[in-house]
Parts: C-alpha cells; sequence; structure tokens
C-alpha cells in the first residue's frame, strides 16, 4: 500500500521496522542527549532519514502502530507533526493494526531521535512501515549508508544498541531513497 505521506511493506504483523524521512526548515544547533558527551551538533536545513523497530510487545498490543504515533508527537503540548493523523487514521483499520484506538502517554526525550523530532523545525513528511518481525534495521543501515544520496551526521547516531551503523543520516533524493527500499525492503522481509 502507497500514500504520498506513507508506504506499507508486510502483512499481518502488528510489530516491525519504520522509515521516518524529515525535513529541517532551517539550520539548528542540536544535543542528542548524552550522545558524545552532550556534544552540539550543527544540523543543517535539509532531508533527513531515520531507521527504527518496534519488535517488542504482546500479541495483543500494536507496538509498530505505538512506536510510529510515538515519533509522531511532540512533547510538552507542542503542536504534533502533520502526518499524526494520516498514521492514526491508517492505524485505526482493523486491517492494518488490528486496534481502534493508539493512544500515547505523555512524550518524554528518550532517544536520539526524540530531540531532533520535538523541533518546530522538524516535520516528518513520509513514513515506510514495515510489518515483520525480523530484525532488520543493520540491512537497511547497511543499505542506505553506502548510497550517494546519504551522508552521515556522527558515526551510530540513533544507533547506540547496535555496534555498527547509524540511523539518523542526512539525504538528498528522497525521491531515489523511495525507490531504493521498494526494491530491496521485499527481499529483506521474505528471505
Amino acid at each position: 500500500m502507497a500514500d504520498p505521506q506513507f508506504t506499507l511493506f508486510g502483512s499481518s504483523h502488528r510489530m516491525g521496522s519504520y522509515i521516518l524521512l524529515f525535513h529541517i526548515t532551517s539550520t539548528v544547533q542540536l544535543a542528542f542527549g548524552r550522545f558524545q558527551q552532550g556534544k552540539l551538533f550543527e544540523i543543517p536545513e535539509g532531508d533527513y532519514i531515520y531507521l527504527g523497530s518496534a519488535l517488542g510487545g504482546t500479541k495483543s498490543g500494536s507496538p509498530l502502530a505505538r512506536r510510529v504515533i510515538r515519533h509522531t508527537s511532540r512533547t510538552g503540548g507542542k503542536p504534533h507533526h502533520r502526518i499524526r493523523e494520516t498514521m492514526q487514521n491508517l492505524f485505526s483499520e482493523k486491517t492494518v493494526m488490528g486496534t481502534r484506538e493508539i493512544k500515547p502517554s505523555a512524550k518524554k526525550l528518550r532517544w536520539h531521535i526524540d530531540y531532533l523530532l520535538d523541533l518546530p523545525e522538524a516535520e516528518i513528511t513520509h513514513i515506510v512501515l514495515i510489518r515483520s518481525p525480523l530484525r532488520i534495521e543493520q540491512k537497511l543501515s547497511e543499505l542506505l549508508e553506502h548510497l550517494d544520496e546519504i551522508s552521515l551526521i556522527a558515526p551510530r547516531l540513533g544507533a547506540q544498541d547496535t555496534k555498527a551503523s547509524t540511523h539518523i543520516l542526512k539525504l538528498t533524493g528522497s525521491d531515489q531513497i523511495l525507490e531504493v527500499l521498494h526494491t530491496n525492503i521485499p527481499g529483506m522481509i521474505h528471505s
């Protein structure tokens, strides 16, 4: 299933991986929590990509839906990302996530990506949902890191729980990236 705001791979699983494409409207200085001892990074205006997964939870839960709704929210009553309503509508379809209502609790900044997506300069533009119990973040990172359209902000950014990948990446050419993902993801989840 494809929509201008999201792409959906896999079926029947309520867990999986996801890819957020987002735009930063102006250059910002940002520390990603305690990453590299709280070092300030300059994040230039432009497009970015984040790789994540939501593989835990119970059989009756919807970890993928909950995680994506969390990422489309902001802290402290700030306006949510515009894509949030589209995602809530998608997840309310019983055939997609099997639940009628996803209500996140009050969001706290926890992961590196939270610090970036909480900024008013950040706006999620497209979400790729991969409904599969397989761990494919590492494969996705390896695929993307070697593309000309991708550059690193800092090694291991957004991926502190892995030894050799980076999950927040600078992006040029989101259309090309979506084509690469459309070509490669089916083989990752069916192998």
